[in-house]
């Protein structure tokens, strides 16, 4: 067996999957057959490639709830790739010191170019397509819209830097797209790519379930979503705002709108003065 192909991901649980319709696609796997739960796979699903040197940690919380669920019945699918499989030398070598000095270590762009040529194997090269993702805290925030565009597409790529980073004629070669969860620095990029698959895997059609649960939520409008209640109707005497029992839809419709507006502008002015704009 080639050691270089990426494995298609199967998530084991202990209730059989549930009924899928259509044509399904089948992957291979670099685990054995006999320790796998046959997963099935939509022909067309679609699919995160994740560029790693540890896929072990994946699906991880991807595993759980609602996309564990959709990954299990082939809505989606997940391809963990492991780069120290494209290493040099004996020991697998991925990096090497920074060209110029300097502290750290810098991953390698023969190594990762190769990973990333057995990622992009069959999948399209238009990125609007198929989105070739660098997770960096240099890159542009990721937001809901990022999220959207990329449930648009078939699939995408995820890179996982490590130690300083990516050589960066990797980064111009394949025209990588860097992505930041926010202005602070992770010791590796898994978890950032499970927060942006996450979040695009949920805006797959059939995986919530309840396609209104995007559209209410916070940012789907550009706006923080409104408070949220439930029963029982008073506690800590604190009690639920009236106008969510009336059963009036326009009213409730009404009061949930000042108030996600309300908090906006307090939390958020940039979202606020872009709502705002927007709105003129």
């Amino acid at each position: 067996m080639d050691s270089t192909r990426p494995r298609a991901y199967t998530l084991s649980m202990s209730q059989p999957p549930a009924k899928s319709h259509g044509r399904l696609a089948v992957s291979a796997s670099l685990k054995p057959r006999e320790v796998m739960t046959p997963t099935p796979r939509l022909k067309g699903a679609w699919c995160a490639k994740v560029i790693t040197l540890f896929p072990d940690q994946f699906p991880g919380v991807l595993g759980a709830s609602l996309t564990g669920k959709a990954l299990q019945q082939g809505l989606w699918a997940l391809e963990p790739i492991d780069m120290r499989t494209f290493g040099r030398g004996k020991h697998r070598q991925v990096d090497d010191t920074p060209a110029g000095g300097g502290a750290g270590l810098v991953m390698r762009p023969d190594v990762v170019g190769r990973a990333i040529g057995m990622a992009q194997a069959g999948v399209p090269d238009d990125p609007a397509r198929w989105p070739r993702i660098y997770l960096s805290p240099r890159g542009a925030p990721f937001t809901q819209t990022h999220a959207q565009r990329f449930a648009q597409a078939e699939g995408m790529t995820l890179l996982c830097g490590r130690f300083e980073g990516v050589d960066q004629r990797v980064i111009d070669h394949f025209g990588l797209e860097e992505i930041s969860l926010g202005d602070f620095v992770l010791t590796g990029g898994e978890i950032a790519a499970q927060a942006v698959i996450d979040a695009t895997v949920r805006l797959i059609p059939g995986v919530l379930g309840n396609a209104a649960s995007t559209e209410e939520e916070s940012f789907a409008d550009g706006l923080l979503e409104h408070p949220q209640y439930t029963q029982p109707r008073e506690w800590q005497g604190r009690a639920i705002p009236d106008v969510l029992m009336s059963g009036n839809h326009a009213e409730i419709a009404k009061w949930r709108r000042a108030e996600a507006e309300a908090l906006t502008d307090a939390r958020r002015p940039d979202l606020w003065s872009a709502y705002k704009s927007r709105r003129k």
